[in-house]
């Protein structure tokens, strides 16, 4: 008995593939396909394609694998024009577009830059056009992604899609991080900025940073490096970073606005020895505000002496601050062109040496001065080591003298958690039992939401 023929396609050789990967030697299949393709009966029913092509399967041989040849060169030539074919659509459909976008690329590029960064991924997706204008180095030269949900693959590829067009860098949760349910990016997020020797951090202008996780001794490394910062601001430090001897020692001298603050409402009892290094290190500092760390009168006296350029300083929240510096700045040190003094939530700071500084600006020193902000939520010290929450400061003389000058000095207890975040009084005493712990409806308004995602 014979056998059954084998109707299953035979194997290929390697002659058949090596003969696809060169159509120069299928001229007879090329003329074949292209008389199918031109073939008269065709129509866009699938069934006359498919008697179309037996018909010239059977025309071009006998041979079983001369067929299979002829089926893989078509297969291969008809994916070679669909691709083709999305391509030229793609470009048709962008050039109608560039033809009825009514502004040319570099304004579209300026507008695209002043977009937040959800909405400029939105419209890289609306088409080719805008995906390229999108992607501009210019439109990520400030990248600002506060409260937003994104990981430090999307920062990176942010900063390197800057490049050497980075000015500002703003990131982090503005939120205490154990309150907040997003994903907190951490300091490997900045290492683009002078990976591999690339620089691009050396264009940056201001850096702002909220929380970062592992900020010091990573990223911060990266930022200090950046020798053209004139506004840097870092949020959630610890004290023991020891940052400003990093400052000290990095490249960043012309910053002009530094902000720095301990993480988690730290009250700073340990002095910072390298504070006066960086005031001696950056002289065109103008603004200054280290809130957390432990600051004395000592150290507070000779930042404003050394500072010949500053303007406002923020102290606020230090254990260790008297306030015998106001006192010195009285009589010592009057042409210091210091406009502002913060001692907010400092617990140490004694109302009659507050008092001895509001009389030198009656008598007419410090004329410089314009606002001054003594608020504690557990009042100011006054004799006996007792606490005193209604202050007897001459307020209206000094508004009839010196009506230039705003004195601001809060002492409640009364503040909602919110207030208090909102007002920068972070410190709560001891008897209250929602110390520095904030309700899930206060948080409302400091946290964005989850679906506002990048």
């Amino acid at each position: 008995m014979m056998d059954a023929p084998n109707t299953k396609r035979p194997r290929r050789h390697d002659d058949v593939t090596s003969s696809i990967q060169n159509p120069n030697s299928l001229p007879n299949f090329d003329l074949i396909i292209s008389s199918l393709l031109s073939s008269p009966s065709l129509s866009s029913s699938p069934h006359s394609f498919d008697q179309a092509l037996d018909r010239a399967l059977a025309s071009a041989s006998d041979s079983v694998t001369d067929q299979d040849r002829l089926v893989d060169r078509t297969v291969e030539l008809a994916s070679l024009l669909l691709d083709s074919t999305k391509r030229c659509f793609r470009k048709r459909a962008s050039l109608h577009n560039s033809n009825s976008w009514a502004f040319p690329r570099e304004l579209t590029i300026k507008m695209f830059s002043m977009l937040d960064k959800k909405s400029l991924m939105q419209a890289m997706a609306c088409c080719t056009m805008f995906h390229k204008c999108a992607r501009d180095p210019l439109c990520y030269s400030h990248i600002e992604l506060i409260n937003k949900n994104v990981d430090d693959g999307v920062v990176r590829t942010m900063i390197h899609r800057a490049g050497n067009k980075l000015r500002f860098l703003e990131l982090g949760q503005v939120a205490s991080p154990a309150r907040s349910s997003m994903p907190l990016l951490t300091g490997s997020c900045l290492y683009p900025l002078f990976d591999n020797h690339s620089f691009i951090g050396n264009g940056l202008r201001r850096v702002h940073l909220y929380n970062l996780i592992s900020t010091y001794g990573a990223g911060l490394d990266k930022i200090l490096n950046c020798s053209n910062i004139t506004d840097l601001k870092i949020v959630g430090l610890s004290p023991s970073d020891e940052i400003f001897k990093s400052l000290t020692t990095k490249s960043c001298r012309r910053v002009e606005h530094l902000f720095l603050e301990a993480g988690g409402f730290q009250y700073g009892s340990i002095i910072e020895t390298g504070l006066i290094d960086l005031v001696t290190t950056i002289p065109n500092l103008t603004s200054l505000t280290v809130i957390g760390f432990g600051v004395d009168d000592n150290k507070a006296h000779t930042i404003i002496e050394g500072s010949h350029k500053l303007k406002y300083m923020n102290l606020s929240r230090t254990s260790l601050i008297k306030g015998r510096f106001l006192r010195d700045l009285g009589h010592g040190i009057k042409d210091r062109p210091l406009e502002t003094i913060i001692l907010r939530d400092c617990t140490s700071l004694k109302e009659k040496e507050v008092l001895q500084f509001l009389n030198s600006l009656l008598a007419g020193n410090l004329k410089f001065i314009r606002h001054i902000d003594v608020s504690n939520i557990r009042g100011l010290v006054c004799d006996g080591g007792k606490r005193s929450e209604t202050p007897n400061f001459p307020l209206e003389k000094l508004k009839e003298e010196r009506p230039n000058v705003k004195l601001v000095a809060e002492f409640t207890s009364s503040l909602s958690s919110s207030e208090r975040l909102l007002r920068g009084i972070s410190y709560v005493s001891s008897d209250e039992e929602d110390a520095l712990i904030v309700s899930d409806d206060d948080m409302e308004d400091f946290i964005v939401d989850q679906d506002d995602i990048f």
